[in-house]
């Protein structure tokens, strides 16, 4: 049975769909992006470190998949003008947006609670959480002109259920799941767009690494093996899934 867990895409399943991924230069953020550039979409890279960014960019113009594009902002000091930037700027190259996966986000430290700093809570809740608000907001004029349009927040398991130590990223990522609901049953009757939430799980990225640093992170998936999911979310197969919290892993 091909579930989120073990989709596989059809050949072209994204063909000529514009999709926009924060945080691409890195970790999943990449690994989504290549996915669906494979898959016929034009990417638009978004992230902070543009070396990075370019880097991305050269694999994918490599492997001979759509021209990709590139945004360079650090969310964490953008501006609603910023965000009405990038949309104007996506609408007069493109003309469309059919995808928007939120990706990128900001650890922080693990800290009990009665010590966590109101610097690291403030910082932290403008990339994981007014980020995405902001930029959804700017975004969705864009998306409802699509026939088919999909956004994806990334969420987490302490977003889910809280747990000690995790202090603003649980609740910044709390906040993306509420987020998530009110957004898709605001959408849901009235657009073409659906809105869902995934946890990626335990993933070998550079952010997972710094947290636990004593585990093997060989014992961790790979961002590349979890793409399926998003792939499936982004096209035409979950047309109708609207609402819903996954969990990549299972």
């Amino acid at each position: 049975m091909n579930t989120i867990h073990n989709y596989q895409a059809p050949a072209n399943h994204l063909k000529d769909r514009i999709i926009l991924i924060t945080g691409a230069g890195d970790g999943i953020g990449t690994a989504i992006a290549k996915a669906s550039a494979a898959q016929g979409a034009t990417v638009i890279l978004l992230g902070k470190t543009t070396a990075k960014l370019e880097m991305v960019y050269d694999e994918v113009e490599q492997a001979g998949h759509p021209q990709a594009a590139i945004i360079p902002i650090d969310l964490g000091g953008a501006t609603p003008v910023d965000y009405d930037n990038i949309i104007t700027t996506i609408e007069k190259e493109f003309g469309q947006l059919d995808g928007l996966i939120h990706n990128a986000a900001h650890l922080g430290i693990r800290s009990p609670f009665e010590q966590y700093s109101a610097e690291e809570w403030n910082k932290t809740m403008q990339v994981n959480l007014t980020a995405p608000f902001l930029l959804t907001q700017a975004c969705l004029p864009l998306l409802k002109k699509s026939d088919d349009a999909s956004i994806i927040f990334t969420s987490s398991d302490v977003g889910r259920k809280g747990s000690a130590y995790w202090g603003a990223y649980a609740i910044s990522n709390a906040g993306i799941e509420n987020m998530m609901q009110i957004l898709a049953d605001e959408t849901e009757n009235n657009t073409n767009i659906r809105v869902n939430s995934v946890d990626p799980g335990a993933v070998h990225t550079a952010m997972w690494v710094r947290v636990f640093p004593g585990i093997d992170p060989n014992t961790w998936v790979l961002p590349k093996e979890i793409v399926g999911g998003y792939l499936y979310l982004l096209g035409g197969d979950s047309k109708g899934v609207t609402g819903q919290q996954f969990n990549l892993q299972g």
